[in-house]
């Protein structure tokens, strides 16, 4: 008995709690439904009575003008209870749910609905609905989450710089370009690149297979530093020279919550949006200075820091015999410039074709090897000769002058030569550059057998009309001899005419050379013997040292000369190709192509440009 009395004060207890907690709570009639739909699309409009008890068919729906109503009215209820510091409190909730669709776009009206619960009559609120096109929701939507994920990459976020080791340099001193990507984000790519082509500078590409990306510090925030190219630039005029910007669009990786991917355990998921960036280095100035006036005569372009050795043939030679002389420069600087230091032999020496050979590489630190030439001569006459010491002059801009390096002197004594057919040792022509014939005497002749040809005496040769006729044909022959020998001589002593006239073929034995690194597939050596083809040939052709090329003064030349632009134009396109080409991680263009290209506008150049 006492027990049953408990459990029904106890029940009593927690009804008289709930009463007082549900008399605490407010009794509410409210409508939910979004405010922006599409034109087709279902949503669901539901009318929320709080805290309440809806009384029997009291419930009156409001007038869905504009809508078709697919189901409902649907009904549910839910409690709920809680407790927070001893503090307890209920909910309830009883919803009314219809599923509506809207089939054109335009502004509706939903209006008030009615329900009575106890004493208390409630109502809704009318709320206005605005239905749009299926296409403007899907863009005003996309609108929507790309700002979003734009507003997640700062603008500083990722930068794009073009550093210099210098901006102000003399000419023919390099400067080391790097092409840095600085990034606070993750980078999935990098798009549609357009490399600047560094007009007013000689280029090599230099390999960053190697560099790992580093922290640093730009405008007072970290970033992840990662360099994307980098160059030797060697300027070829001096002034002010731009270098036209860097752009490349970044493609980076964006991290956003998504309720797309909910998961029931773990919570919302996320994607990985791709945002694209446009990034631009600016343009990039350098100061050239020129080299100082009062250049020595053995100076020829050299700039940077070298050493000379030579090695000198023997000092005793017979005449006839061949011997070399040979020049090796080494050091740091514009090494691919160089050009062979002149050697003055005396005339009767005949000096051959020089070999060149060279071990050259490019770092950061600039262009570091050697250049050997060697000079190979034969003495024809006997004599001592004093050959005068090899000089070699370079621009050091660190001591801002210049340094002049010279071999030691050299003294030759040509003996006589072993294998001459002479009776006699020929004499020792001293301080002769050139050797004396001397008529040695005859032995008898051996007297001819047969019948003999008798010419009568009555009848000589001398002022006949045969000594005439051979007389002037001696003239002539003479006369056309002396005029093509000091033609020959005149052509020789003008090296801008030799050189024009050997532009061709010095260009036709490069690009057979180039022909064979094609075949081995060596892309590097090809696109390298390419150039020199290009640059030599324009060099020989105009007349115009290889230092001071540059496209632009070529395409100048070309016209000036009766080219016509587009033919001066592609021949430096096609320098711009090989440039690009040369040190390009991909394949961008065939090397047959370019080879074909360039042997053919050489070829049509030679045709056009008449001396």
């Amino acid at each position: 008995m006492n027990r049953t009395l408990k459990h029904i004060l106890l029940l009593l207890v927690a009804v008289m709690y709930f009463v007082v907690a549900r008399a605490d709570q407010d009794t509410t009639f409210e409508v939910n439904t979004p405010l922006l739909v599409s034109a087709g699309e279902p949503f669901r409009v539901e009318f929320v009575l709080t805290n309440g008890d809806p009384d029997t068919d009291t419930f009156e729906a409001p007038d869905f003008a504009g809508l078709d109503v697919l189901a409902g009215p649907t009904t549910s209820t839910a409690r709920s209870f809680q407790s927070i510091n001893g503090k307890s409190s209920s909910t309830s909730t009883f919803t009314i749910t219809y599923v509506v669709v809207a089939q054109k776009a335009g502004n509706l009206t939903i209006g008030a609905a009615h329900i009575k619960s106890g004493k208390a009559q409630l109502s809704t609120r009318s709320t206005p609905i605005e239905v749009i096109e299926e296409s403007q929701q899907q863009e005003s939507d996309a609108a929507q989450q790309s700002n979003a994920i734009q507003n997640q990459l700062a603008e500083d976020d990722i930068l794009l710089r073009l550093n210099l080791s210098r901006s102000e340099v003399y000419q023919g001193e390099p400067i080391l370009a790097s092409l840095t990507l600085y990034t606070r984000a993750g980078i999935a790519g990098l798009e549609d690149a357009k490399l600047p082509s560094f007009n007013g500078f000689w280029s090599q590409e230099l390999s960053t297979e190697n560099y790992q990306p580093e922290r640093r510090t730009v405008g007072g925030k970290v970033y992840d530093s990662q360099v994307i190219k980098e160059y030797l630039l060697y300027p070829q005029q001096s002034g002010t020279i731009t270098i036209q910007p860097t752009t490349l669009t970044a493609v980076a990786q964006i991290v956003m919550r998504s309720n797309r991917n909910f998961d029931p355990f773990f919570g919302g998921g996320s994607e990985v949006y791709n945002v694209k960036r446009k990034l631009s280095t600016g343009a990039v100035t350098v100061t050239v200075k020129e080299l100082p006036a009062g250049a020595p005569a053995s100076f020829n372009g050299a700039v940077g820091s070298f050493n000379m050795k030579t090695t000198l043939p023997p000092t005793q030679l017979q005449a006839n015999s061949a011997a070399t002389y040979t020049v090796e420069i080494s050091g740091v600087g514009n090494l691919t410039f160089l050009q062979q230091p002149k050697l003055e032999l005396p005339s009767s020496f005949e000096l051959y074709n020089v070999r060149t050979t060279e071990s050259i590489q490019s770092s950061t630190a600039g262009t570091r090897g050697y250049r050997r030439y060697e000079y190979p001569f034969i003495a024809r006459a006997e004599g001592d000769y004093d050959i005068k010491p090899g000089e070699f002059t370079y621009f050091s801009p660190e001591k801002q002058s210049y340094i002049t390096l010279k071999s030691e002197p050299l003294q030759l004594n040509i003996l006589p030569d072993p294998k001459s057919g002479a009776s006699q040792p020929s004499p020792i022509v001293s301080g002769s550059a050139k050797e004396s014939v001397q008529q040695l005497g005859h032995d008898i002749r051996f007297i001819k057998l047969g019948n003999a040809q008798l010419v009568s005496s009555t009848a000589p040769l001398m002022l006949s009309s045969a000594y005439f006729t051979l007389l002037m044909v001696i003239i002539v022959a003479f006369v056309a001899m002396y005029y093509i020998l000091r033609k020959r001589i005149q052509d020789s002593h003008n090296t801008v005419l030799v050189r024009n006239r050997r532009a061709n073929k010095v260009a036709v034995q490069r690009f057979r050379t180039a022909e064979k690194f094609m075949r081995e597939n060596n892309r590097h050596a090809f696109y390298e013997e390419m150039l020199r083809a290009l640059w030599g040939y324009m060099s020989d052709k105009l007349n115009i040292p290889v230092s001071s090329l540059t496209k632009e003064n070529i395409r100048e030349e070309l016209q000036r000369r009766g080219c016509p632009a587009d033919v001066a134009q592609l021949y430096t396109d096609i320098i711009s190709r090989c440039d690009e080409a040369q040190y390009s991680p991909i394949e961008s263009v065939q090397m047959n192509r370019v080879y074909d290209e360039g042997v053919s506008i050489i070829s049509r150049i030679e045709s056009i440009i008449k001396r």
